[in-house]
C-alpha cells in the first residue's frame, strides 16, 4: 500500500491526515499529525474546456494528442475534454473520430481523456470571438443523427448560443442523449437565455466572456447564468478573461458546486512561442494574453488550471473552494462520480503542491509520474 501524508484538500476543509492508496484507489483517509510547511493532498484538476497546452493543439491528430495529455499532466490535470473550435462540418466529424479512437490509447502516465468538447459551430456570429465566422452555423440547418453520429457518445459538451435559429430544439436533442450543453458566445436576451437553460442547457462557457452582459436595463445571457442557480458556470481566472474584481460578483452569486475553473489554454500555453494559428486565425501574444492579430480578441488563455486555482486562492478563496471548482464539480457537471475528491473508493489521482500551491507530484490511478 502506498501512504501519502500532508495537508489533505477534503470537500470543505483543509486538515492534516494520509491516504492509503491500493491498486489504483484510495482505501484509506486518516486524521493524522503534519508539520506545518506539510505539502497539500488535493485530487487531481479537471478541465473540461482546453483546446491545447505545451505546443500541442487538441484538433492536430493523435500524436498532439499524446503530447497534450502528458503536458496538462505535469500541471496537476488528471483528467480533460479535448475541446476543438470553430470548423468545417468534415473537419470536426473528424476530430470526434479522433479522439474516439484515441481515447483507449491515451498515455497512461497523461490526463486522462473522459471525451470531447465542442466550442462552435452553433455561435452568435457577433459574440463569435476568436471563432472564424465563415464556419458558423445555425443549429436549424444541421441535420442532428448525421452531424454528431461520429462523436456520439465520446461528445461531452458543446457550447451552443440558445438563440440562434433552432438552437432549442437542437439543445432539447443533445440533453436527452446525455450531452452537456453550455450557453456561450451569445447575444442573447435575458428571455433567450433563460429559455435556452429551459430547453436543457446546463453550463455557461467562460462567464461574462463573448455574451450579453449585466446592463441594467438590458440583461442577458450572464444574468441569467448567474441567477439561474442549478447553471454551472465557467470561470477563466487568468486575470485578462475577467477582472479579478469580479469574481466575488461570482463567487457570492452561485452555488459553490456550480463554480467551474477552466483554462480555455491553447497550444500557446506552457511555451515561449509568440504567434501561432489557432482554429485558422493568426494568434499573437503581448503583455500575457493570446489575441487575434486582426480585431484584437482574445484567443484563449496561455494558463493551465493549476494557476487558474493559485488565483482565486491569491484573492482570498479557500483553497478548498478553489480545488472544488478544478476537480468535483467539472467531474459532476460530467456524471463522472469515480474520481474528483479524497475518499475511500475513489480513483487515486492526486496531486501534491508546495505552499505556493505549484505542482510538486502527480498521481494518476495510483501511480507517481516519473
Amino acid at each position: 500500500m502506498i501512504e501519502v501524508a500532508g495537508r489533505l484538500v477534503l470537500d470543505e476543509e483543509v486538515v492534516g491526515g494520509r491516504l492509503g492508496i491500493a491498486d489504483g484507489v484510495i482505501v484509506a483517509v486518516e486524521p493524522a499529525a503534519v508539520p506545518p510547511d506539510a505539502p497539500f493532498i488535493s485530487p487531481g484538476l479537471c478541465d473540461v474546456h482546453v483546446h491545447g497546452f505545451g505546443g500541442y493543439d487538441a484538433m492536430a491528430g493523435p500524436e498532439q494528442l499524446d503530447g497534450m495529455a502528458r503536458a496538462l499532466a505535469r500541471r496537476g490535470v488528471t483528467s480533460f475534454l479535448p475541446t476543438g473550435v470553430t470548423a468545417p462540418l468534415d473537419a470536426l466529424a473528424r476530430f470526434g473520430e479522433q479522439v474516439r479512437e484515441w481515447r483507449p490509447r491515451a498515455p497512461a502516465d497523461g490526463a486522462q481523456p473522459l471525451g470531447l468538447n465542442l466550442e462552435g459551430p452553433f455561435l452568435a456570429p457577433e459574440r463569435r470571438g476568436a471563432h472564424d465566422p465563415t464556419h458558423l452555423r445555425a443549429p436549424a440547418d444541421a441535420d442532428f443523427p448525421t452531424l454528431f453520429a461520429p462523436m456520439l457518445p465520446d461528445l461531452r459538451l458543446i457550447t451552443v448560443a440558445p438563440e440562434v435559429a433552432g438552437a432549442p430544439a437542437m439543445i432539447r436533442w443533445l440533453a436527452e442523449r446525455g450531452v452537456v450543453v453550455s450557453a456561450g458566445h451569445s447575444a442573447a436576451t435575458l428571455a433567450q437565455a433563460r429559455a435556452g437553460y429551459a430547453a436543457g442547457a446546463r453550463s455557461t462557457t467562460h462567464l461574462f466572456n463573448a455574451m450579453s452582459g449585466v446592463d441594467h436595463r438590458s440583461p442577458g445571457l450572464a444574468v441569467a447564468a448567474l441567477t439561474t442557480d442549478e447553471a454551472y458556470v465557467e470561470l477563466i481566472a487568468d486575470r485578462h478573461h475577467v477582472d479579478a474584481a469580479l469574481w466575488p460578483i461570482i463567487l457570492r452569486t452561485k452555488p459553490p458546486d456550480r463554480l467551474l475553473l477552466v483554462s480555455d489554454g491553447t497550444l500557446l500555453g506552457g511555451t515561449d512561442v509568440r504567434r501561432a494559428t489557432l482554429g485558422g486565425l493568426e494568434v499573437a501574444v503581448a503583455d500575457g494574453r493570446a489575441a487575434l492579430v486582426a480585431g484584437g480578441a482574445l484567443a484563449g488563455s496561455l494558463i493551465a488550471l493549476d494557476e487558474a486555482v493559485r488565483n482565486l486562492v491569491a484573492e482570498g478563496v479557500p483553497l478548498w473552494r478553489a480545488a472544488a471548482a478544478a476537480t468535483r464539480n467539472p467531474l459532476a457537471l460530467l456524471g463522472v462520480t469515480d474520481r474528483g475528491r479524497l475518499a475511500v473508493g475513489q480513483r487515486a489521482d492526486v496531486i501534491e503542491l508546495d505552499a505556493a500551491l505549484g505542482v510538486q507530484r502527480v498521481m494518476i490511478a495510483g501511480e507517481w509520474l516519473a
